[in-house]
């Protein structure tokens, strides 16, 4: 358990909190490409308690600017995008991209008013079909050269869904190996080859197992946490026999990320974005190591559940997630369906807007979350004190961190060395067969 105070020190996100500067000084995603498609590409933006606007201009250049305007404060958003910029809809001033006001019509021929007026502008930058912004000051970190940034276009899928939590119990469930056992658990196995694009349905890699039986019947993980230079590696075996064992491996990539495996074939990269203090949106880049992401099907998948245009689910609180005591007594471990991410969303709504972390009692499963936490307090004490924090690189340093590796798969593994050797290897072997993995490979 903590104090309320101490929970209010990690949670809170507004622009004088504690954890709102330390997120700040990080490149945080906003948008998915998809949302600027179509005549009109400008997209109301809130992050961290701040308005903004995003828009691509008539060249095609991203902006992201404060949404009041700079006049009068009429809101942006409803700009007209022409002249090479947005342009007020109340009195017709014109800003470019980086906050330049360009005209102010209204003004009198002569008027310099114009060359005066500057608004708040915002880098931003598109990887992997998102849109990342930086609000902090200074300059912004590099990204570092993981596989979702560095695989080809065709090889990677975007998508995102809303949460009415607080960010970090909403990260939190994905750094959380235990849960995957009850939360997720089937009672039945599907066709592990009718499980393209769905999480939690496939076969464990180097066998034929379902993944869904192998969270069934094997419920009591060993985890443990690793320190990397990108944040954690955790590793969940689960022993089937007495020389074969299944071996998950996970990735915390501070400060609220995390790369985890969706298949033999794929990996997830999801951030967990703090819209405000009770509502985040998380984002999830699906690379793939084999052929290219169909993305049609991978997209029409997820529109079952999330409705356009602010990325809602069709199951939440409000139609209690869709429960069926039928289903939980004879399907599912929580009669909700079969969406993982419906689950999940249950899981961390069900806490509270913030959750409660006074009333708490942590168990030896949850000893990633422990970790994390302890790296979190660290990093915003050194924030308010001005200091560095991790994952504040620069490009020579991004250019030196790859992967990070996240397998699941059944080997031959009776003890530690045998387990590292596994997912190394395993790593390895699916880089080797993918053609823009391999090409990163060394010797």
């Amino acid at each position: 358990m903590i104090s309320a105070e101490q929970n209010d020190f990690i949670t809170r996100v507004g622009r004088d909190a504690p954890a709102g500067k330390l997120l700040r000084r990080y490149w945080q995603p906003v948008a998915l490409a998809d949302e600027l498609a179509g005549p009109r590409p400008v997209k109301p933006v809130k992050l961290m308690g701040q308005d903004f606007v995003l828009f691509r201009d008539e060249s095609g250049q991203l902006g992201m600017l404060d949404r009041d305007c700079p006049h009068r404060g009429a809101d942006l958003a409803f700009g007209r995008l022409e002249n090479g910029g947005i342009r007020c809809a109340f009195h017709g001033w014109l800003f470019d991209a980086n906050g330049n006001c360009l005209e102010t019509p209204a003004e009198p021929a002569t008027s310099k008013l114009c060359s005066r007026i500057k608004q708040s502008a915002y880098p931003v930058v598109e990887k992997a079909g998102v849109v990342f912004a930086y609000i902090g000051e200074g300059e912004p970190p590099a990204f570092p050269d993981f596989d979702c940034f560095v695989a080809p276009d065709t090889h990677t899928f975007a998508f995102k869904g809303l949460f009415e939590c607080n960010w970090l119990q909403a990260l939190e469930v994905g750094i959380d190996p235990a849960h995957a056992s009850y939360l997720h658990r089937f009672f039945e196995d599907e066709d592990t080859s009718e499980s393209y694009g769905k999480q939690f349905r496939g076969a464990s890699a180097d066998s034929d197992m379902p993944i869904t039986k192998v969270l069934r019947e094997y419920d009591r993980p060993e985890i443990s946490v690793e320190p990397t230079d990108y944040g954690f590696r955790l590793k969940a075996l689960r022993k089937l026999s007495e020389d074969t064992t299944h071996v998950r491996v996970t990735n915390v990539v501070f400060p609220q990320a995390f790369v985890i495996p969706m298949s033999a074939e794929m990996t997830i990269s999801q951030w967990h974005v703090p819209v405000d203090d009770t509502h985040c949106y998380w984002y999830a880049i699906f690379t793939s190591f084999t052929g290219p992401v169909d993305k049609e099907q991978m997209r029409d998948q997820r529109l079952k559940l999330y409705e356009l245009p602010d990325y809602t689910s069709r199951k939440n609180k409000r139609n209690n997630y869709g429960y069926s005591i039928d289903e939980q007594l004879t399907e599912t471990y929580t009669g909700m369906g079969d969406d993982i991410n419906v689950h999940d969303q249950w899981a961390v709504e069900s806490q509270g807007a913030i959750q409660d972390r006074t009333r708490e009692h942590l168990g030896s499963t949850d000893k990633g979350i422990i970790a994390y936490r302890r790296v979190l307090v660290k990093a915003i004490e050194a924030t308010l004190a001005g200091e560095t924090a991790p994952m504040l690189i620069d490009a020579a340093q991004a250019s030196t961190m790859t992967g990070p590796p996240s397998i699941d798969g059944i080997g031959h593994v009776i003890d530690e060395a045998a387990t590292e050797t596994y997912w190394q290897e395993a790593d390895r072997a699916r880089r080797l067969k993918s053609d823009w993995a391999s090409a990163r490979l060394t010797a």
